[in-house]
């Protein structure tokens, strides 16, 4: 499952004061309703968008360290 998007998702459940089986049912609803997830397993446009956010913060990192002198 997208590892970004499930805590990006807590922190919101998080500020709307669920816990529990609700964050639960928030977190994954979320995802599901995305296309993110399908049921309990991840699909293959969940896995396209790990794949992406990964690339992109490798980018970024790179990016950090060519800055620093």
């Amino acid at each position: 499952m997208p590892e970004f998007l499930e805590k990006d998702l807590a922190k919101s459940a998080d500020k709307k004061g669920f816990t529990g089986r609700r964050k639960e049912r928030y977190i994954y609803g979320a995802m599901n309703n995305l296309g993110a997830m399908h049921g309990s397993k991840e699909t293959s446009k969940g896995a396209e968008m790990q794949r992406k956010h990964d690339d992109k913060m490798a980018d970024l990192r790179k990016k950090l360290v060519r800055r620093k002198p």
